[in-house]
């Protein structure tokens, strides 16, 4: 969550792309994030979303993609007070192209995107927006912390 409001403060802000693998906690982690420290979430989960595909299928526009958010979401979207998370990602890889403009057009947007499976899902004839994006990794619980967030303190057994 630290390496998250870091990235909200940063002056000149890229798009985030939360990589990880699936169940280590990206949805909760963004949705958590946003619900804590911006006045309005807008979340868009790319798996079984035909409407939202076809929003990056067209071009990038960033205008017209705010416009479609703000239908598809049902929420107002503001400039700074915002979070827009793209969950699922690698389901649509002209939405991940589509990063590059919301950083080189419409900087004052924070979105953050995730995805499992990042690198493997990205199809042929789409660009990966490098240099456009910042990236955090998201590590599964290693076993002491796995027995420390269960209340275990991260003793092995008993009370010793």
């Amino acid at each position: 969550m630290q390496e998250l409001v870091r990235w909200k403060d940063k002056k000149n802000r890229k798009p985030l792309v939360i990589k990880g693998a699936r169940q280590v906690g990206k949805t909760w982690l963004m949705q958590e994030f946003g619900r804590r420290y911006f006045e309005n979430v807008v979340y868009i989960s790319f798996d079984n979303n035909q409407r939202m595909k076809n929003v990056f299928e067209m071009d990038y526009d960033i205008g017209r993609i705010l416009s479609a958010l703000k239908v598809e979401s049902k929420k107002k979207i503001e400039a700074g007070n915002t979070l827009l998370i793209f969950d699922e990602i690698q389901e649509v890889p002209k939405a991940l192209s589509a990063l590059k403009y919301f950083y080189e057009c419409a900087r004052e947007y924070a979105v953050v995107a995730a995805g499992s499976l990042f690198g493997i899902a990205l199809h042929e004839g789409t660009s990966f927006p490098v240099g456009k994006v910042d990236f955090l990794t998201l590590y599964p619980l290693n076993f002491t912390e796995f027995l420390m967030a269960a209340g275990g303190g991260g003793r092995l057994f008993g009370d010793g």
